[in-house]
């Protein structure tokens, strides 16, 4: 080993560089020459031929994907039924959800084309299932005659015993002590093994705790079985980080290195005293700079010098995992010490695509082509090769032609391995044992119950079962040696083909219509700091002077709008639509100066406040493209010869825009540009609380090209608002806020004698989410706490009262209440606040006498401590009937109810009664379910296995119903034709002389 050097300073590399840059990298140090590729192909076809000549008895789960396809009904069905069957407690959700999957498929005739028992085996099962329990049948009836035939329970058994089936073939062992002894059966064989406690991410801090006693417990296990072998031909454990902390993300990253390293290094000196091979596993790429500022500081710990174990997992579809093998390269060579690492392709390939889009990055942190991954795996595999022997170089892969290829570069077998997925790769490896006895391989073994093995079951069927997989199509007779031998550099051909084709940058998700907002990932140090940076600088300037309007003023305001009307209503739609998008860009061009503004002013936190001027933008763009098709050229109308109907629609005068304090940018500029795009001029009524931020607004749509005299900002009170919405110049309101002033403004305007004008409101609601027993715990607790929670719970769409299926109730309020536990409170000026203060000290009065009376009449599951100011906690309270909750409660508050499978026509009936319909959340794996509560309820925006926040515009337009509103929805497309009045023109063309087109046209 070289002498130690400096530490390197820490991670960094663009977070999403270009495809075709690297892609140009990556092409020209792809070829090899005529006699290595031969070398290659003969190496690689001899493993494909032993992949497809294997005969094992028992089958893998290569065998369950060619049997069962993902681009297949029965395929997806047999995913959902394994992701979640074996987590439902109840007979009565069990026998719905066996009905509602077996009836997507068609198990009943299913041929299966394999001897494997393991295949047979669960078809037989799962099609014998399916004979019983028909398409259409409700779960009553079907079960009811079966348990008179066969038996209810028979069914449930039949179905769980072929998931179980599948997951043993999965999991080594449902303990470490069953995991080991199984491993001790390969042991002559010189097998090596690396375990992996299953496992979802920790919510709550009792996981993080429970999660590391399991690792430290396995690593004891592990050790004492160990052997006498040495490293690297020694047992290891793969742990992740995200299990051993409750808030494993960017923004808290000073918490995480003050918690997260210590339990690190505690499990590293464990895993030191046995020499285990000790592999921190990866994780999403919004996470990879924390977890190497982790790594590093526990990699340094002096007191794990002179093992050679420690090791990390790099997953070559990130772009960035060249960098990171430089990385870990100087913090071994700094510490003079080896390091092992795993190079893997990655499983977390859709859920990257859609982060960064729903983000609004300007590109993917991982590769769109899976041809652009095989292409980077192995020119990172030849620079860990070429960093031995300062990285021990672990290659897991199942495709022959990626093992072939870097046995052709890689010299002196004893310094590296392969490794495989337990139940994986099996017939391929077995065949390079016997060709090459000294190359090593290591089997990735995954330890924990059939329950928590269920998630990661889904997702290695996704990852392998993918219809391009080398996975799925290896042992296809039907496709051709050669065409699985073609080499990644030939797929992509030219670095301009690096990127998928039909998977557009986030910035152009939805052209050709629009651009997206752009956003930045919190994960990305160099983006965060700039824009803390910039935030802290708009912090410094002098705020802009508000007047306030008496209502003598108002009144003039609306008087001048009357006359600013005609000329903006005549100015053409693609003008309007030109100065929208202008002022979309200048938002963009400020955001700092808007987030230090919602931040100081709404008390909105970091990652609200960047979202809604990404929402505001939205608005801009959105309500530009749809104004230009709307309000350009009139639509022509079918009718009879010789005359022409057009249909346009023009603005219908001087419009109020009345705006609530929870979205003092997004929700007023969405009210104000949907109205000026339609033609109309405006006065717009911000919220008393947040009167700077609509000034800003409104002077940065004057300089966007907004005349003055199409735009008034009237600042004030309720009582200025309804100046305005009793004038009787104004030709309608628009207006979001409480149900209570909704119906005010309702009443006034029905009062006038004038025209009769339009009202569009946007109230709130008691939003409900139900919960049933198939949903994913530690899912249903992100989705709850976020809707619940977030923003202070001060959303019109946030979450109220929820209601859990009591079979599994006890687990997922613990679970939801110690996630809400872990929940900072603060500043929302620091990055790592994820709950800043209600607005005002009245609405923390309301709040506080809210939770007083919840105190005497409900159980309280969690109640909150909060710093001094106008800071509400989160609380949770459950209560004994949904009726106890009668009124929306603005706040960070949480009802819960518990209900019986049977009853969930009481729970519907209940949300009905509320009278309102704005948002609603479902948690469930039964389609049937899911539709029937669709079905029933009038709700504007529902949200199924998601949380129930944030619509997108243009993506989820958003209103509601009843008491939640009016209609049409905010960010939709029936929503600029509300703020218009149409016009039909109809010309007899044939009025001077006759029908000449139609003369002319005759034979």
């Amino acid at each position: 080993m070289p002498d130690p050097s400096p530490a390197p300073p820490p991670f960094s590399a663009p977070y999403a560089p270009d495809d075709a840059a690297i892609a140009a990298r990556l092409l020209q140090d792809a070829r090899f020459g005529a006699d290595r590729e031969g070398r290659i192909d003969r190496i690689a076809t001899r493993l494909i031929e032993a992949i497809r000549a294997n005969d094992d008895p028992l089958g893998g789960v290569e065998d369950m994907l060619r049997e069962f396809a993902l681009s297949t009904k029965e395929g997806l069905a047999l995913m959902v039924l394994a992701e979640a069957l074996l987590r439902v407690p109840d007979a009565r959700t069990a026998d719905q959800f066996i009905e509602d999957k077996l009836g997507q498929g068609d198990f009943v005739h299913h041929e299966t084309r394999s001897s494997a028992f393991l295949v047979n085996a669960s078809a037989w099962a799962l099609g014998m299932s399916a004979r019983v329990i028909q398409p259409g049948e409700t779960p009553q009836g079907t079960i009811g005659r079966l348990t008179k035939r066969l038996g209810a329970p028979a069914v449930r058994a039949a179905t769980r015993q072929a998931m179980r089936l599948m997951g043993s073939h999965f999991v080594l062992g449902e303990t470490i002590e069953a995991a080991l002894a199984r491993a001790q059966a390969h042991a002559a064989s010189g097998s090596r093994y690396s375990f992996d406690m299953l496992g979802e991410g920790a919510r709550t801090a009792d996981d993080a705790e429970r999660y590391f006693e399991s690792y430290a417990r396995a690593i004891e296990a592990i050790g004492r079985a160990a052997g006498e072998n040495l490293l690297p031909d020694r047992p290891g454990i793969s742990v992740k980080l995200s299990a051993l902390h409750p808030r494993f993300e960017a923004v808290s990253r000073a918490r995480v290195m003050g918690e997260l390293v210590p339990r690190l290094v505690d499990l590293a000196r464990r895993a030191k005293a046995f020499d285990l091979n000790f592999t921190v596993d990866a994780e999403e790429a919004d996470r990879l700079e924390l977890s190497l500022d982790v790594l590093a500081a526990a990699f340094a710990e002096p007191s794990l010098a002179g093992w050679n174990g420690f090791g990390l997992a790099i997953q070559a579809y990130q772009k960035r995992a060249s960098e990171v093998i430089d990385y870990v390269a100087a913090l071994a060579r700094g510490l003079n010490r080896r390091m092992m690492v795993r190079l893997v392709k990655g499983a977390y390939w859709d859920t990257e695509i859609k982060r960064a889009q729903e983000r609004g990055l300007d590109g993917y942190p991982v590769f769109t082509r899976k041809a652009m991954t095989d292409l980077n795996y192995i020119a990172c595999a030849r620079q860990l090769l070429g960093l031995r022997p300062l990285l021990f170089p672990q290659f897991a892969t199942h495709n022959a032609l990626t093992v072939a290829t870097i046995l052709e570069l890689a010299d002196d077998p004893a310094s590296f391995e392969f490794q495989r997925l337990h139940g994986m790769g099996e017939a391929l490896y077995e065949q390079l044992g016997k060709d090459r006895p000294e190359i090593a391989h290591r089997t990735y073994a995954p330890v924990g119950s059939h329950r928590d093995l269920l998630a990661y079951l889904v997702r290695r069927l996704l990852e392998n079962g993918a219809n391009s997989s080398f996975v799925a199509l290896a042992a296809d007779n039907r496709v051709h040696i050669a065409d699985l031998l073609r080499r990644p550099a030939e797929i992509i051909g030219a670095d301009s083909k690096a990127s998928h084709p039909t998977i557009p940058l986030p910035a152009d998700l939805y052209r050709p219509q629009r651009e997206n907002s752009h956003g930045i990932e919190f994960g990305e140090r160099a983006a965060l700091d700039s824009l803390t940076s910039a935030i802290a600088a708009e912090r410094k300037a002098a705020p802009r002077t508000v007047d306030l309007s008496t209502a003598e003023q108002a009144s003039a305001a609306v008087a001048a709008a009357r006359r600013g009307f005609k000329a903006w209503n005549d100015m053409p739609a693609g003008r309007r639509a030109a100065i929208l998008n202008k002022a979309a860009n200048l938002l963009e061009q400020r955001r700092a100066h808007f987030i230090a503004l919602l931040q100081s002013e709404g008390g909105k936190t970091l990652d609200d406040a960047l979202s809604e001027v990404r929402e505001a933008t939205d608005f801009c763009r959105y309500y530009a493209a749809q104004g230009q098709k709307l309000f350009g050229e009139a639509e022509a109308m079918p009718g009879p010869t010789g005359e022409s109907n057009m249909l346009a629609l023009r603005g219908r005068g001087s419009f109020v825009a009345i705006s609530p304090w929870n979205f003092p940018l997004a929700i007023f500029l969405g009210q104000v540009t949907a109205a000026l795009m339609a033609g109309n001029a405006v006065l717009a009524k911000p919220a008393e609380q947040t009167p700077r931020i609509a000034a800003e607004a409104i002077a940065l749509l004057h300089e966007a090209g907004v005349p003055a005299s199409a735009l008034h900002l009237v600042q004030g009170d309720g009582a200025i608002g309804a100046a305005l919405v009793g004038h009787p110049a104004i030709s309608g309101v628009v207006f979001t806020g409480s149900t209570e002033v909704a119906r005010s403004i309702n009443r006034t305007l029905a009062a006038k004698d004038g025209p009769i004008v339009p009202l569009i409101a946007e109230t709130g609601g008691i939003n409900a989410m139900l919960v049933d027993a198939t949903a994913l715990p530690e899912q249903v607790a992100d989705d709850v706490v976020t809707s619940a929670f977030r923003s202070a719970g001060q959303r019109c769409s946030a979450l109220r009262l929820l209601f859990v299926q009591d079979d599994v109730a006890d687990r997922m309020i613990e679970m939801i209440a110690g996630a809400a536990r872990e929940l900072k409170l603060g500043d929302p000026a620091d990055p790592s606040t994820h709950i800043g203060p209600v607005i005002d000290a009245e609405a923390k009065q309301r709040l506080d006498a809210h939770i007083a009376r919840m105190k005497k009449e409900a159980r309280v599951h969690l109640a909150g401590d909060a710093p001094a100011g106008n800071f509400v906690a989160p609380h949770i309270f459950e209560l004994s009937a949904a009726g106890q909750l009668t009124e929306e409660v603005f706040g960070p508050i949480l009802h819960v109810v518990r209900y019986r499978a049977e009853k969930l026509g009481e729970v519907l009936a209940a949300i009905e009664a509320t009278g309102f319909g704005l948002t609603l959340g479902i948690h469930s794996r039964i389609d049937d379910t899911i539709e029937e509560v669709i079905d029933r309820l009038q709700v504007g925006n529902i949200y199924v296995n998601r949380n129930m926040i944030g619509a997108v515009v243009g993506v989820q337009p958003f209103g509601g119903s009843g008491l939640s509103g009016t209609g049409p929805k905010a960010g939709g497309p029936h929503y600029l034709a509300r703020f218009a009045t149409e016009q039909t023109v109809t010309i007899n063309t044939a009025a001077a002389g006759g029908n000449a087109a139609l003369m002319a046209g005759v034979e």
